[in-house]
């Protein structure tokens, strides 16, 4: 680790990371200005890429290719994520405190002890993610598809899970108290399969 990186918390700047003989910050680049509806816009595709400990502080990365990608510990606060594809990525210890991730895939997504609070995930996808003690404080999940989604040890204080189908998630052992909660719910000692 150089010592710029300790002096940034120990985040990559999107200048230091390389994926496919291309700089990401050249990539990001490329894809604000398809999000703007440039001529010389191209969607970003990090399918795969190794973009773990990356500072993308408020990006703007809506409707990119993340598939697969590692991203733990990545710097995602605030950043824009609404339709992206984050299916099977790597999200562990990520901070995405109040990102907007509408309408996201995270289908098969780590999320593992991620930091969410105050995240938007309005009909997000997140069916079979790994949500293990990660931090969903003030987080909206208003229609989102959780599926199969393991809840196990996740904080979800005045989190809005109303208008989201529960059928099929064990949330037992997790502190409802503040959760806003589909009228009607009933927690269950296991998920029905």
């Amino acid at each position: 680790m150089s010592i710029l990186d300790l002096l940034t918390g120990g985040l990559r700047s999107p200048d230091r990371i390389r994926h496919k003989g291309k700089r990401l910050s050249e990539i990001l680049d490329a894809h604000a200005k398809f999000v703007r509806g440039a001529e010389a816009g191209v969607r970003g595709d990090l399918a795969g890429a190794d973009l773990s400990r990356v500072d993308l502080y408020k990006m703007n990365l809506a409707y990119v290719n993340l598939q697969g990608a590692n991203l733990s510990r990545a710097n995602l606060r605030e950043a824009k994520l609404a339709s992206a594809d984050v299916s099977k990525a790597k999200l562990h210890r990520a901070d995405l405190r109040k990102a907007d991730l509408t309408e996201a895939n995270l289908i098969g997504a780590d999320l593992s002890e991620a930091q969410v609070g105050g995240a938007e995930l309005f009909r997000a996808d997140l069916r079979d993610a790994n949500l293990r003690r990660a931090n969903f404080g003030a987080t909206n999940f208003r229609q989102a598809n959780v599926s199969g989604a393991d809840f196990e040890g996740a904080i979800l204080q005045t989190t809005i899970l109303r208008e989201t189908n529960l059928d099929r998630v064990d949330l037992s052992g997790v502190d409802l108290t503040t959760t806003l909660l589909p009228p009607g719910y009933k927690r269950s000692s296991a998920a029905s399969g």
